[in-house]
């Protein structure tokens, strides 16, 4: 079967740090592949708010996640200081990915992508991505 396998050749527009809790293990004393989605989408939270928006309000739509994949590479600990760089790709007319890298200061714990949806919850159903959106992330 062929494994998953993730580029992150964008330029990094946001980075953040986040350091393993105790409760983001699992049986293995590592962290938990679930905990590292609550992990990304925390430091997803974080990127958009540096630039002004939320899930919620995002340039006049909302947006939903409409798929992830995650690529692991090593395990991370209790306390680790995890390193969270984040990059956009792909846009189409109603979505774009958003792109993780996730490191310590030793080596790389994982990468990441989660496809995202622009979404009216007025209307409940799926949107334009607004070209403010297109021409912020593509310029930086």
């Amino acid at each position: 079967m062929a494994r998953i396998k993730l580029d992150f050749n964008n330029k990094v527009l946001f980075s953040t740090t986040i350091n393993v809790r105790i409760t983001d293990l699992n049986y293995g004393n590592h962290l938990a592949n679930d905990k590292l989605l609550s992990i990304l989408h925390e430091a997803r939270i974080q990127f958009l708010n540096h630039f002004g928006y939320s899930e919620m309000h995002f340039a006049g739509v909302s947006i939903i996640m409409g798929d992830v994949a995650i690529e692991y590479k090593n395990q991370a600990y209790y306390n680790d200081q995890l390193l969270i760089e984040i990059g956009v790709s792909d846009f189409s007319r109603v979505s774009f990915d958003i792109n993780y890298k996730i490191s310590t200061q030793e080596k790389l714990i994982a990468k990441a992508k989660t496809g995202i949806v622009t979404f009216d919850y007025h209307q409940n159903k799926v949107t334009e991505v607004p070209q403010e959106i297109i021409e912020k992330f593509n310029q930086l």
